[in-house]
């Protein structure tokens, strides 16, 4: 029996989801993004989660797409037209999929990250890499621009440096991205999964539905203009005033008690 392409292991209130084509260096292939949406969309509705590491096995974290299955796609009547478009729209139904989860994601990335493999770690909430990883959104070396991973890369960093990257097809190391704010972290290879999952458990211990509003309203207001940000805030913070476990978590605060939440 072969192994599942993605595997999911919870553990307590944090789900973990592994690439597992070491082969293709954890492409996404066809098979790879409807898993991936799959367990996204099982996520969504698992109010028992509170937290998701995004992991791959093997040498790389992910190489982007499946230039085989691209490659492939080309044999119909129209050179693969609709298949590309049938692709593209699938590959960023599920990265927009990411940051609408109500659960924070977080990437654990380690080997390399390229191209729509990049895209996926910008897509993420957070990233936790391991030194020595390189970043790269390198379609441009073979002519093909990045331009749907430039989607996500340049709502991470700021736009003269992806401009550089997507133009040049140069690798970044793992320091450099964390500089330009597309990784949070960077440990020791040896490190990366018990820090990933320590900063998966410092959020998995909030609460799950004031993360999950905020998260929300995070994104949401990112494209406001200022005043409309902050009525938009506001409303949200009201409403998250009145959760009974946020009443509990400010008496507990004033009276110097652990709160009750999960009891």
């Amino acid at each position: 029996m072969e192994d599942p392409i993605l595997i999911r292991k919870d553990a307590a209130s944090i789900a973990r989801l592994t690439l597992n084509t070491p082969q293709t260096l954890n492409a996404l292939s066809d098979d790879m993004l409807a898993a991936l949406q799959g367990e996204l969309e099982a996520l969504a509705a698992d109010t028992s989660i509170r937290a998701v590491v995004l992991a791959g096995t093997g040498k790389a974290f992910c190489a982007g797409h499946n230039l085989k299955e691209m490659t492939a796609g080309r044999a119909t009547k129209d050179g693969g037209k609709a298949y590309f478009k049938d692709l593209f729209e699938r590959c960023a139904k599920m990265m927009m999929t990411i940051p609408r989860l109500p659960q924070p994601v977080i990437a654990e990335v380690h080997g390399i990250a390229t191209a729509a493999g990049c895209q996926l770690v910008a897509s993420c909430d957070m990233a936790v890499a391991a030194r020595g990883t390189r970043f790269g959104v390198n379609g441009v070396n073979i002519g093909l621009f990045c331009s749907t991973p430039m989607v996500a890369l340049t709502r991470n960093i700021p736009r003269k440096q992806a401009f550089e990257m997507l133009t040049t097809g140069e690798f970044i190391d793992a320091d450099r991205a964390r500089e330009l704010g597309l990784v949070n972290r960077v440990v020791d290879a040896a490190d990366l999964t018990d820090a990933t999952m320590d900063l998966a458990a410092t959020v998995a211990a909030k609460l799950g539905t004031a993360v999950a509003v905020g998260k929300s309203a995070f994104y949401d207001q990112l494209t406001m203009p200022l005043g409309q940000a902050y009525d938009f805030t506001g409303n949200v913070m009201v409403e998250n005033m009145l959760f009974r476990e946020t009443e509990e978590g400010i008496e507990a605060f004033i009276a110097k008690r652990p709160h009750s939440w999960d009891q």
